[in-house]
């Protein structure tokens, strides 16, 4: 569906960047160099990536050959992979990368807060804005670094919950927050995965394999507007759009 409307979306909402985060684009685990070169195609101009990175075989091979594919910034650096991605709209040079919570997720990763200080000042002279997605689980954790980076940050935008929060503001410093921008997927499903089999496993406890789900799918992203001689975000909002509309 992202492939299909993007073009037209670019358009109708005067987008001057989109990023998307990839991980679950691949059947609903990880990503792979196919999927990757769609999304580019479409009008994507930087693909993100959580704690599902590596699920795909062989990916871990691909994605060197991907310069706007990044991986999360806090994952050991032996990991292949860009830790971040710069795009440049319209001469202004955003730096986009991700940082992986550690609160209730099992992926081996350091500090996010320590992670993100450290990517802020790595790349302070390659960029003139940044924009931080919270790959977490607690939204504690979320709107912790929404605050931390308050001022210093363009947007941090939240994932990996898979449902949109009402939360969209300007923090008093600048930096447009959202704790989560939800899934672009079916909706008629428990975060994108066929509803029967999960409901069963919460009864029984038993295994079983997830389908990804078909119904009703979605578009759900956020819409930041940024003013870069104010050096402030004037807007978040949630886009939520579904099929037919």
């Amino acid at each position: 569906m992202l492939m299909e409307r993007l073009p037209r979306l670019r358009t109708e909402l005067k987008l001057d960047a989109v990023i998307a985060n990839g991980e679950n684009a691949a059947a609903g685990a990880g990503i792979n160099g196919g999927i990757v070169k769609g999304l580019l195609q479409s009008g994507v101009d930087a693909i993100t990536l959580g704690d599902h990175v590596w699920d795909q075989r062989g990916w871990e091979s691909e994605i060197d050959d991907f310069p706007k594919v990044c991986r999360p910034a806090n994952l050991p650096g032996a990991c292949p992979g860009a830790d971040h991605v710069i795009v440049n709209v319209k001469g202004f040079r955003l730096a986009v990368f991700t940082v992986l919570g550690r609160t209730f997720m099992g992926m081996k990763a350091e500090c996010p807060f320590i992670g993100a200080d450290q990517m802020l000042r790595k790349l302070a002279g390659e960029a003139d804005g940044f924009l931080v997605e919270a790959h977490m689980e607690a939204t504690s954790e979320k709107i912790a670094l929404g605050w931390h980076l308050d001022g210093r940050a363009v947007a941090v935008l939240g994932t990996h919950t898979h449902v949109p929060t009402a939360d969209a503001c300007v923090l008093p410093g600048g930096t447009g927050f959202m704790c989560d921008v939800g899934m672009t997927g079916p909706y008629a499903s428990v975060l994108g995965r066929e509803v029967k089999p999960v409901v069963e496993k919460f009864l029984d406890g038993m295994p079983r394999k997830f389908e990804v789900a078909e119904g009703d799918v979605r578009i759900s992203g956020a819409i930041v507007e940024y003013d870069e001689t104010q050096k402030r975000a004037l807007k978040v909002e949630l886009l939520h759009m579904k099929r037919g509309r």
